[in-house]
């Protein structure tokens, strides 16, 4: 749906109606500096969704906030919580109590149930979490909540080295809502181990638009589909990915959940579209030791299926990422990921540009310029477009570079 978004300045989780968030140092990392715990709190009891790792290795708050939606992936919920430094992963039943704990001692603190509150954490896998941090944290963090939610973004934060926030509004042309503006805001972690399946890494999404719990769930995996599952760093898939939304409803107090099939509904959809996919590039462009954000397009697959396979076998080659770092057009190494990838086409009617530039047609290679190629290099963003000639599917996957310091970050993580 074509609608005009309105990007809103350094916007975030705390940009709708209905919600106030933060991050305090509450004692999981040592560095008394760093914010390692982050709370979204609703003013009320709102419909809530989420997206999770399917990782069989999945953490214990991955489990927990599973059931608090019902196992169903949606429902109602007060809060989330987030602590950084550790993940509370590979810890078994002692791992399961902590994380039921540090939801039990959210829900006392914001008074309300236990299950109305989600918990996620995110750091090193295989450490006891220490409850110590919320007992304290909590209440203090509480107490002083407000409309800023940059603290709560920087609070999720490990490897990552910018917080990612955004936020949309959008003014409904729905005859049920018409001059109502509505507004969908997020932030997210993830820097590596990231390549989610059906989740995202730790990311948050709030609208003060009425929406109900199932139409919720159903329009945060499909933008998570079209965004968070179309980000690769690494090729890792982390035990902890997490991806809630909350709805407050706010903009529209009195109004029921919107129709379905509504242009209401439609709108929010595109509004949460544009927010997560945004969210997924911030995240790329943060890779771990990443210069640079790489977009990968491929067309002319035969599936969907096969495009994405496509798509992703090239964004998560070493060599071509290593290229890139390199400032090297070497097509012939996207080519070989082409072909290694499981679509099916003949590489006689294959197509490859970079940033533009053609570097073959029909399976052939296409004399170019270095000298231009190392110019169009230099851009933030490198875009590869390959079209494989076999069908109408396309997609598009969003990754980095890979530089020497990816290993230095992964070699040190756990010092």
């Amino acid at each position: 749906m074509n609608i005009e978004l309105t990007v809103i300045p350094e916007g975030g989780v705390t940009s709708p109606a209905g919600f106030k968030a933060g991050g305090i140092h509450a004692g999981f990392r040592k560095n008394p500096g760093r914010l390692d715990m982050a709370l979204l709190e609703a003013d009320e009891l709102c419909p809530a969704a989420g997206v999770f790792t399917q990782n069989v290795f999945c953490a214990a708050p991955v489990t927990v906030s599973r059931a608090h939606l019902d196992n169903q992936g949606y429902g109602y919920a007060r809060a989330l919580v987030v602590n950084s430094g550790i993940a509370n992963a590979a810890t078994g039943s002692v791992g399961l109590e902590n994380a039921r704990k540090m939801a039990q001692i959210v829900a006392d603190t914001v008074q309300c149930a236990t299950e109305d509150v989600l918990v996620a954490s995110t750091g090193v896998i295989g450490t006891h979490l220490p409850l110590e941090p919320f007992e304290t944290g909590v209440p203090e963090l509480h107490a002083r909540l407000g409309k800023n939610g940059h603290d709560a973004a920087c609070a999720i934060m490990t490897t990552d080295t910018v917080s990612k926030e955004a936020a949309v509004s959008f003014v409904s042309t729905d005859a049920d809502f018409e001059g109502v503006t509505f507004t969908v805001g997020g932030m997210s972690k993830g820097s590596g181990m990231i390549m989610p399946n059906m989740a995202t890494m730790i990311a948050c999404i709030t609208t003060d638009a009425p929406v109900s719990p199932a139409q919720l769930h159903v329009a945060l995996a499909t933008a998570a589909n079209a965004s968070f599952n179309k980000v690769t760093v690494d090729g890792d898939t982390s035990t902890n990915d997490t991806c809630v939304a909350f709805a407050s409803g706010k903009a529209a107090p009195s109004a029921g959940f919107f129709k379905e099939g509504s242009v209401a509904l439609a709108e929010f959809t595109t509004a949460l579209n544009a927010v997560c996919q945004n969210l997924a590039r911030q995240m790329a462009r943060d890779g771990e030791g990443a210069t640079k954000l790489v977009t990968v397009n491929v067309k002319g697959a035969a599936t969907d299926e096969e495009a994405d396979l496509a798509a992703r076998t090239v964004a998560n080659s070493p060599l071509v990422k290593t290229a890139i770092a390199g400032h090297d057009a070497n097509w012939g190494r996207i080519a070989g990921a082409l072909g290694r990838s499981g679509a099916h086409f003949e590489q006689e009617g294959v197509d490859i540009d970079i940033m533009g530039m053609p570097v073959l047609r029909s399976g052939l290679p296409v004399g170019f310029d270095e000298d231009e190629a190392l110019r169009r290099f230099e851009q933030d963003e490198i875009i590869i477009d390959c079209n494989l000639g076999a069908g109408k599917a396309e997609t598009t996957v969003w990754t980095c570079d890979f530089t020497h310091e990816y290993i230095s970050i992964n070699g040190d993580y756990r010092s």
